[in-house]
């Protein structure tokens, strides 16, 4: 049954015009304060044809089809996310390991006898997680 502009629309269909709207931001047909006055709108319509009113003036956008659209240059933004959060995660690892190493040092140094190493409890286990994630981390971008 086609649906006409007089049928209910349900929350699913809303939610859809709503993503749509969001669009529509993104790329800069509306502004922030015309797409607030919408959504408030979009969701206080109860049928099919209140919602086409608000995006009538709007071209049709397949949500379905979005991520086709992405660019390959964009494409390869994950795995520069992936790069930097592992340097992060060591520069991390490294400077809690360079603290607890000069902790340790000075309570060496001001003691009269030997103390146990135990800044290798907390760089050990931390930093061979790291190095398997390093090694054998999965890129996380989709073909």
């Amino acid at each position: 049954m086609a649906a006409t502009p007089e049928m209910r629309a349900s929350d699913g269909d809303r939610d859809r015009v709503a993503a749509a709207l969001r669009e529509h931001v993104a790329e800069g047909r509306l502004s922030v304060d015309e797409f607030n006055e919408r959504l408030a709108q979009v969701y206080e319509s109860k049928t099919y044809g209140e919602l086409a009113t608000l995006t009538g003036d709007l071209p049709d956008i397949d949500l379905h089809r979005l991520p086709a659209t992405v660019s390959g240059q964009e494409r390869q933004r994950p795995a520069r996310g992936r790069q930097t959060g592992l340097k992060a995660a060591w520069a991390a690892w490294a400077t809690a390991s360079a603290i607890n190493w000069v902790i340790w040092l000075i309570v060496v140094v001001t003691s009269v006898q030997w103390v146990y190493p135990w800044p290798l409890w907390v760089m050990g286990p931390w930093g061979a997680i790291l190095l398997a994630g390093t090694i054998f981390g999965k890129d996380q971008r989709r073909p």
